[in-house]
């Protein structure tokens, strides 16, 4: 096998089995990675031999002058190719969707739409472009009979894409909304795990895809005993970048300063501020299916070309328990599980949609009490803190050529294992980038003013139902908060004197003052967490 050469990186044997230990806190997380491997998502294959892979080196360095082999990053095989258009792709979740509008979306450089049939109970993926002349379907609206309407002429489509109505045809005449092309391409679709996924070809072989394949299943998004949040945005870099970057725990201490808390361990010394240190991080096994990673802090998997999750063993917790006949209080062992799932989604060159959830079997009480768009505010706070970075980083990686990353870019650490894996595959078995088949020049789309980059309110808050709720509300009571200010006001400036005690006159001015100074707080608030929140590292 032909093989693409990168400096002063040797390749290693990895061990291919997993040692029964407990995991600490993983780095990437606020939570604990509690989840016990599935048959569904095995980690460990005890009959797969070892195996050459391309990692990185020992964390220990040697000073003496060496010239290590080069790694063997090799090139797909002729055998095993990768088909970008015969996966299943999520669209977004089931609970930012709104049943009474049509939502245009972008995955793999297709333009979709998808909107509810009220007649099929069922949410339906569409080419988003009328077959008459062309216009979005995302811009109509569903009429009173459940059809998807294009508002440019009315034209009328069922669940099946069939045309249903065409107003300007007279009922005398041909059928002609009968012909074949007066139908919308319908994607076969489906949902699970309270997600939309749809399959991106519309030829008639894949009619009934579902029966033979199903999206990616995780047994804790099927699970009732877990709480499982989700959210999503729009990112402005690709795909590639983003999967990297969530298979990168040693970036945390460092982009996420002060927002999330890394473990430290016992009995060792900081060498920086932040607390860096080396990690153990292993590829367990690798084909044209994904891989399996361990760290010493939990397993992961990646699940080509969407999903990416990590967990940890169970943690289990000592409760109190019923009381025996011997009047002896028996102890209960509650087994506190949680995972970190990532739904990584290619839009187009330089632009990627994440769906998140962090799924655990403890604490179900706070996500019932506290509105999603509270956990979005810091989620979103996470995610700008390194965007700005990983969006130059592209250009960066697209000026060397996405084929010579790993030449551009040094990863001599066991750290950047899961990335370097991610990297094998993606050269290995899928060509080495996202297939567009043709639809773009390969450039990356240019670097906007940070304000611009970031924007929430485009990326998120009006793509999420909780959040754009909750911005709605706020704007409602910034607005409310200034009217009383001047209502107050007036209220002492058209008081007669002595109609008004002074005792009263100053009540009413300081919560004049108050109601003004809130709605300042508020309005900053509401930009902030709902706009644009600027991370400066230096100030960090």
């Amino acid at each position: 096998m032909e093989s693409l050469k990168a400096p002063s990186v040797p390749s290693v044997y990895i061990r291919t089995t997993l040692s029964k230990t407990q995991f600490r806190k993983p780095m990437f997380l606020n939570f604990h990675f509690n989840l016990t491997p599935s048959s569904s998502f095995s980690l460990v294959d005890k009959n797969q031999s070892r195996f050459k892979l391309f990692t990185a080196i020992s964390s220990t360095v040697s000073t003496e002058p060496a010239n290590p082999p080069e790694p063997e990053l090799e090139t797909r095989s002729q055998g095993e190719k990768f088909d970008w258009y015969a996966q299943w792709y999520p669209v977004m979740p089931v609970c930012d969707l709104d049943k009474r509008v049509p939502h245009a979306k972008k995955v793999m450089g297709l333009d979709v739409v998808v909107w509810w049939d009220r007649n099929e109970s069922a949410w339906k993926v569409f080419d988003d472009t009328c077959p008459h002349r062309l216009a979005p379907l995302s811009e109509g609206r569903i009429d009173q009979w459940g059809r998807l309407q294009c508002v440019y002429h009315g034209w009328c489509f069922n669940g099946s894409g069939d045309c249903k109505f065409i107003p300007q045809a007279p009922p005398d005449g041909p059928p002609v909304n009968t012909f074949k092309k007066a139908c919308v391409a319908a994607y076969p679709s489906t949902v699970q795990h309270d997600i939309v996924w749809f399959w991106p070809n519309t030829d008639p072989q894949y009619k009934d895809i579902l029966v033979e394949r199903k999206p990616p299943y995780i047994p804790q998004l099927d699970d009732p005993s877990y709480t499982k949040l989700m959210g999503n945005r729009d990112i402005p870099y690709g795909y590639e970048v983003l999967i990297e970057n969530l298979m990168d725990p040693a970036h945390v201490p460092y982009a996420h300063h002060g927002i999330m808390k890394t473990p430290r361990p016992k009995n060792r010394v900081k060498a920086d501020r932040e607390g860096g240190r080396p990690l153990e991080l292993m590829i367990e096994k690798l084909d044209i299916n994904g891989f399996n990673g361990s760290q010493d802090f939990g397993l992961s998997k990646f699940i080509p070309p969407c999903v990416f999750y990590a967990y940890t063993n169970p943690v289990v917790d000592q409760t109190n328990g019923s009381a025996t006949s011997s009047g002896i209080e028996k102890k209960m062992s509650v087994q506190r599980k949680s995972a970190l799932i990532f739904i990584c989604i290619p839009v187009s060159p330089g632009s990627s949609r994440l769906i998140w959830t962090f799924p655990r079997n403890f604490g179900i009480w706070i996500d019932k009490v506290v509105p999603r768009w509270i956990f979005h505010v810091g989620q979103n706070l996470i995610l700008d803190s390194d965007l700005y970075l990983l969006h130059v980083e592209e250009h960066k990686i697209m000026d060397a050529g996405p084929t010579n990353w790993q030449k551009a870019c040094f990863v001599p650490t066991k750290s950047d294992a899961l990335v370097v894996g991610f990297r094998k595959w993606l050269n290995k078995y899928a060509g080495g980038q996202v297939d567009w088949r043709g639809k773009y020049s390969g450039a990356l789309p240019q670097t906007p003013p940070k304000e611009q980059l970031m924007d929430r309110y485009r990326s998120h808050v009006e793509n999420c139902r909780s959040c754009s709720v909750a911005y709605k509300g706020l704007n409602v009571l910034e607005v409310v908060l200034k009217v009383a200010c001047i209502a107050l006001i007036g209220i002492v400036a058209a008081a007669k004197q002595g109609a008004m005690s002074a005792a009263a006159r100053t009540t009413l001015a300081s919560m004049a003052v108050i109601c003004y100074a809130s709605s300042i707080w508020l309005a900053h608030f509401i930009y902030k967490n709902f706009h644009f929140h600027d991370y400066n590292h230096a100030f960090r």
